[in-house]
Parts: C-alpha cells; sequence; structure tokens
C-alpha cells in the first residue's frame, strides 16, 4: 500500500486530472497534502466527478490538450514537477471506432509529448504512463497475459494504448536510463466506483438506469472483464511513484488487476449491481450489432504481487458496494467529498 504522507509537499503533476480515475487522484493528493498540478482538457462529462470532487480550489488545474506540446511544456517549465502521473486519454473502445484519427493523435503523440516534457526537465524523478489491460493481443485466452506478452491491441483504442507503451520504452532506452527519472507503466484492468459518468461503460449504463427507475440494458452479457474499484489502480499507481522515485529498480511494466475470482462476466456484475442497489432493479440483454470487442480478457498480476506484495483490497462485491454508496449520496444530493474522503480513509487504513 501507498505510504501517503511521502506525498506530502510534493510537486506532483496529473494529466487528464478531470477524467474519473483522474479526480479520485487529485482527491486523495490534495488530502495528502501535495503539490498537484493538473493538465487535462475540461472533464468530459455533465455532470462530472472533477466539479462534485471539490479539489479544484485546493490545486492548480490547467486546461489544455495533451496534443499542445508547446503549452504543455510551458506547464512543466512553470511548476517543475517531481513526480507526472500520465492519465490524459481518449479512453471509449466504442469511441476509438467513431474517431481513429483523434485517438491517434490523443494516445500516441500525447505519449510522446509527455515523454518528451519529461525529457526536458530534469525535475521529474518519478514517471509514471496509465494504459491499459487491452494493450495486449488479445487471444481470448482463459488465463491471463504477463508483461512479456506481445502489445497488439485490436481497436483503435487499444491499439493506440499499445503504441503508447512502445513510446515509453523507446523513451527509456534513448533516454531516460541515462537520467536521474525512474519511468514505469501500470497497465490496469476495468475500474468500477463513484462518480463515473462515461456513456458505453456498464457501471454508469446500471446508475443511470437506477437514477430513473429504469431496466439496464446490457450489450453483452457474457464478456468478461478484470474489475476493480477504482481505488484498486490508484493505490499501486501513488505505491510505484512512491518506490521508485527513491530506487529506480522498482520501475518496470506492471499489470494491475483483481484476481481470479472477480474476472466475471458483464451479466454476473449486473447482477451483483442490482442486488446492491434493491429497489427491484432488473436487466435486459440487448445486443446492438455493435463494433468488435474482446470477448475474454483477464491480467496476470504475480509481477507487482512479488515486487511490491500488493494485493487486492476490495473485491468486486465491495467495488460495487462503494459504488452504490457513493450514487445514492449522489442522489439524495448529499456530501460527495466526505463519502470519497471516507471510502478513501477506509481503503488506505
Amino acid at each position: 500500500m501507498a505510504d501517503l504522507s511521502f506525498y506530502k509537499g510534493k510537486k506532483v503533476l496529473i494529466t487528464g486530472h478531470t477524467g474519473f480515475k483522474g479526480s479520485w487522484l487529485c482527491r486523495i493528493l490534495v488530502g495528502a497534502g501535495a503539490e498537484v498540478t493538473g493538465y487535462s482538457l475540461s472533464a468530459p462529462t455533465e455532470p462530472n466527478l472533477f466539479a462534485l470532487c471539490d479539489v479544484e480550489g485546493h490545486m492548480n488545474s490547467v486546461i489544455g490538450d495533451i496534443r499542445d506540446l508547446d503549452h504543455l511544456a510551458k506547464v512543466f517549465a512553470d511548476t517543475q514537477p517531481e513526480i507526472v502521473f500520465h492519465l490524459a486519454a481518449q479512453p471509449i473502445v466504442r469511441d476509438s471506432y467513431k474517431d481513429p484519427v483523434y485517438t491517434y493523435e490523443t494516445n500516441v503523440m500525447g505519449t510522446v509529448n509527455i515523454c518528451e516534457c519529461v525529457r526536458r526537465n530534469s525535475c521529474v524523478k518519478s514517471f509514471l504512463n496509465v494504459t491499459t489491460d487491452k494493450v495486449y493481443k488479445n487471444n481470448e485466452w482463459e488465463w491471463g497475459y504477463r508483461e512479456n506478452e506481445p502489445l497488439d491491441g485490436y481497436d483503435p483504442y487499444s491499439n493506440s494504448k499499445s503504441c503508447s507503451e512502445l513510446v515509453t520504452h523507446s523513451y527509456i532506452n534513448s533516454f531516460f536510463n541515462d537520467m536521474e527519472v525512474a519511468v514505469s507503466t501500470a497497465r490496469a484492468g476495468n475500474v468500477i466506483g463513484g462518480g463515473d459518468f462515461a456513456n458505453d461503460r456498464i457501471i454508469p449504463d446500471c446508475v443511470r438506469a437506477a437514477g430513473t427507475k429504469t431496466d439496464i440494458i446490457v450489450r453483452n452479457p457474457h464478456s468478461t472483464r478484470p474489475y476493480q474499484h477504482v481505488l484498486e489502480p490508484l493505490a499501486i499507481y501513488l505505491a510505484i511513484a512512491e518506490m521508485q522515485y527513491q530506487d529506480k529498480k522498482y520501475a518496470g511494466f506492471y499489470n494491475v488487476g483483481p484476481d481470479d475470482r472477480d474476472c466475471i462476466t458483464t451479466g454476473q456484475l449486473v447482477d451483483l449491481f442490482c442486488a446492491k442497489w434493491g429497489e427491484d432493479m432488473k436487466w435486459v440483454n440487448r445486443y446492438d450489432g455493435g463494433p468488435h470487442e474482446a470477448n475474454f480478457l483477464k491480467l496476470d498480476c504475480s509481477k507487482i504481487k512479488r515486487v511490491f506484495g500488493w494485493k487486492p483490497r476490495w473485491g468486486v462485491e465491495e467495488a460495487i458496494e462503494k459504488t452504490v454508496e457513493w450514487s445514492k449520496v449522489y442522489f439524495t444530493k448529499g456530501d460527495i467529498p466526505a463519502c470519497m474522503d471516507a471510502q478513501i480513509k477506509e481503503f488506505f487504513e
């Protein structure tokens, strides 16, 4: 588990800070006393977690495009970050089919730009590029992919994140190995939790249906994914960044996912949601003939468990419970920051 006291007073830059993961990460780091700068487009949804979680007034929030190298470079020069988390991305598989050029520009050239800024600024001691479990060539295996498996995502989103990995590897070999910066990538599975308002994601679809008291529409109830609460990967991102800051031997490429028991089908996930929400929630199977998405995807996370002694804290059932708890606070206009802080405190304790 990350030692949040390590981050007190540290200068941290987060790209993609207005997104779902980024907002939770900002809340954690602001609470830990870090000097946080965010660089991102405006929040991608309305409503959005960044506005709800009450961090903007406690950090330096810069609205900018990761494709704009000159603007990003100025932010680096002005803020001199010690630790960089790169989360900015076009993250939706279906959207990548609709606009592949934007997806590649953001996910590939965005990574080039952040790597270039790290290369130019010796202040950076620890850099983590967050990618995805979808970077691997998917053979629909029933066992988990390991870090040394071939990278070759199928759809534009997955492929662009494979390219993001390769860009990072090249910068490590060409530049970072000769610098005082430690660099890692983290390949995380599907995350769930309170405050995700994205389209084409199953848990946000469930929450929206609960809010309107309608049936949940499930496109592919038989697809298997490694589901985990959003605090799970954020905790290990923080641990990687901390440990490699202190010793470069911890830099590497890491899978971040749940235990095998939490790799479940979408149908099972929605069953759990309906049971936890109550109010006679139910779902219907309605395949819409959409573009290709992997049916079976699982990670082998033995490396990160061995190197960091890490193990998942909350299983998928607890993850759904926490998501339902947050969502009911939201629908009743309760105290969102207090709910988030309570969940963060419980998780890290």
